[in-house]
């Protein structure tokens, strides 16, 4: 809790595929489909139209049909967060405005991508957009994707602004983890956005994962931290080190190819991804139906 703002997200959070039909035109059925089994297979959170639901395809339109559509079927019963961010940050109030509207629990803004903002841009964008709204806020630390990267010291200074309750911290950097963990209130929480240091950021101090990898291995993840909070380290370990070929193997590709290609593969449906991506190699698909196999 932070202020009035309930933040219990979960630990195991599943950042979403966008499912589209054989047309590549968004698909509200298999939508349905994909949310029922996620809830059913370990996810206590959804991030929906984020990166890994194809958000720079996505028109704004989509979006707003699918986190309306989201929140109807999930009907409360784990929270529902809107990647609404981009690099424009009036756009993204907009947007986030409009998601806000849609009965949405949380908002998940990006950092801005391709402009380059120094430290204070960034402190005042996301600011920016964090005021416009009364949702709670996570942040998405991902300098891997926007060639930007939050600092430490943006991400505690954030942290005070009322209603930004959380980041996905995607740097790889274990020492920016614990310094924000231990300079930031408890009522913020950081997750990992990197499925293979789910482990390594719970144990100094983090607070889940937004996975990707949680479409097919999130109950193995859940038990994992489980076992972990229980004492039992090294079994925790051994899990981590079990499918940790499933964790990096998801990301062999692409994202979200090769995680749609492991739902299709055990049986569920969520289309194929839009240009500029491609769908897998023969000998692409090879390796992912073998990881598959090991689940």
């Amino acid at each position: 809790m932070k202020g009035d703002i309930d933040v219990d997200f979960g630990k195991v959070l599943t950042a979403m595929v966008t499912p589209f039909d054989i047309n590549g035109n968004l698909d509200l059925a298999k939508t349905s489909t994909l949310v029922e089994y996620l809830i059913d297979h370990g996810t206590e959170g959804l991030v929906v139209a984020g990166t890994t639901g194809e958000s720079p395809t996505l028109t704004s339109e989509e979006k707003v049909a699918l986190w309306e559509h989201v929140v109807k079927v999930v009907n409360g019963r784990i929270p529902v967060i809107a990647g609404s961010g981009s690099n424009n940050t009036q756009a993204s109030i907009e947007l986030s405005k409009k998601a806000e509207q849609t009965g949405v629990d949380a908002i998940m803004l990006v950092a801005p991508y391709y402009n380059k903002p120094n430290q204070r841009g960034l402190y005042e964008h996301f600011k920016a957009i964090a005021k416009s709204i009364t949702k709670p806020v996570m942040l998405y630390n991902v300098p891997g994707r926007t060639a930007v990267r939050m600092n430490a010291d943006t991400v505690i200074k954030l942290s005070e602004v009322d209603n930004i309750v959380s980041v996905k911290e995607a740097t790889g950097d274990l020492d920016a983890v614990a310094e924000i963990v231990e300079k930031t209130d408890d009522s913020f929480s950081l997750y990992s956005g990197d499925d293979n240091l789910t482990l390594p950021i719970y144990a100094v101090g983090g607070n889940g994962i937004v996975s990707v990898s949680a479409h097919v291995v999130g109950e193995e993840l859940g038990e994992m931290l489980r076992l972990f909070d229980a004492g039992k380290g090294k079994e925790a370990a051994a899990i981590h080190r079990r499918i940790l070929p499933v964790l990096k193997g998801m990301f062999s590709a692409p994202s979200p190819t090769p995680i749609k290609t492991a739902l299709q593969m055990k049986g569920l449906d969520t289309g194929g991804v839009r240009l500029p991506l491609v769908p897998l190699t023969s000998e692409e698909r090879h390796t992912i139906q073998q990881l598959v196999d090991t689940i």
